[in-house]
């Protein structure tokens, strides 16, 4: 202490010991969880979901054909905050009508597995689907050599493949994974027009990715196989890509309506390429209208397509708006007009149950 500090008198510091005492007594308080409303709220909101999530997953499990088998047009959403966000699955359902029962959200290979993802989405009486893509995000651009299909064909990913794996398997809840999916554009890292790969790579890529799951019992897996339409890309052939009906369960597409009315403007011309190399059910992982004249009309006609196609086994709403990701605003659930007309649309197919959860 400085040599022209004064001593404090003996009642002055008795004084300030005693407001010392009831000053840390105060801030101990104010600082504890337990005495601040918002945080200890959400404080148990998080245990309450982290132990319904445990309860979940310590259910049985339905089987991987059992899922399969359920009849009917699975309802499916995507959001920008699914699966943790129940307010988002709930406003899907209450615009539609319907509760959804595919909810699918992304991963990047920057990301290990949130095996609690799973349970919250059966919770929420959704079969999960995982968007797996071998890229560290938008950001890094379509062209990422760190990400080469022969990099993860030599063995760069295994310990990374095998972790998810393994999770996925341990969980033991039936689980959709759509692997690298657009991979006739050039707009992702593990397209065969960047990153340095070739052709063929892609199939193989699958297949070695594929093994790693069989390798640690992860059988609990249903492998979509979903190429973008055709429509930008009509050059690129879709059966080089295809890793083989040995590999794949479901047959996906991404297909969204910019000026067309009709469903099958949109997505015939892939489903008959599609269609000379496999017989795999159809499902649509990512759909939605562009704003305009014929979005009402787009709609009511994608129902009644669908309704007639006896090999779709459902469909898969992209809800997001421009600022969320999407290339425009895709959402039918802030628009009054496209959700009676999904509605309607829901009204007259016969939607397919959720998963036993």
């Amino acid at each position: 202490m400085p040599r022209h500090t004064r001593e404090t008198p003996r009642s002055f510091r008795i004084w300030m010991a005693a407001n010392t005492i009831v000053v840390v007594g105060l801030a101990a308080w104010i600082l504890s969880p337990a005495a601040k409303d918002p945080d200890s709220t959400q404080s148990r909101g998080n245990a309450a979901v982290a132990e319904e999530n445990r309860r979940q997953a310590q259910k049985p499990a339905p089987t991987r054909e059992e899922i399969l088998a359920i009849p009917g047009l699975r309802f499916g959403i995507s959001t920008p905050q699914a699966p943790w966000s129940s307010a988002e699955v709930g406003a899907a359902a209450k615009a539609a009508g319907a509760d959804p029962t595919v909810v699918q959200y992304f991963v990047k290979w920057t990301q290990e597995l949130r095996a609690d993802s799973i349970p919250q989405t059966y919770k929420q009486g959704a079969l999960p689907v995982i968007s797996w893509e071998p890229w560290a995000g938008v950001k890094s651009g379509p062209n990422q050599t760190d990400y080469a299909l022969s990099k993860i064909i030599s063995g760069k990913f295994d310990d990374y493949i095998t972790r998810f794996a393994t999770s996925v398997r341990d969980q033991k809840w039936p689980v959709a994974i759509r692997l690298a999916h657009e991979m006739n554009g050039n707009w992702y890292p593990w397209s065969e027009k960047q990153s340095g790969n070739k052709p063929g790579e892609y199939a193989e890529m699958w297949r070695h990715v594929h093994g790693i799951f069989a390798a640690v019992g992860a059988t609990n897996v249903i492998w979509v196989w979903s190429p973008n339409i055709i429509r930008p890309v009509p050059s690129v052939k879709l059966d080089p890509l295809y890793p083989g009906d040995a590999y794949v369960d479901w047959i996906g597409m991404v297909g969204y309506a910019v000026e067309e009315s009709k469903a099958a403007t949109v997505f015939e011309p892939t489903i008959a390429a599609v269609r000379k190399f496999s017989q795999k059910p159809l499902i649509i992982t990512e759909t939605a209208v562009e704003k305009g004249p014929h979005q009402l009309q787009w709609i009511a006609d994608f129902f009644a397509w669908m309704n007639r196609r006896q090999d779709m086994v459902g469909f898969i709403w992209f809800n997001f708006s421009k600022e969320e990701g999407g290339t425009s605003d895709w959402r039918f659930t802030v628009h009054p007009p496209l959700a009676e007309a999904v509605r309607k649309g829901m009204a007259g197919v016969k939607l397919a149950a959720p998963p036993p959860h």
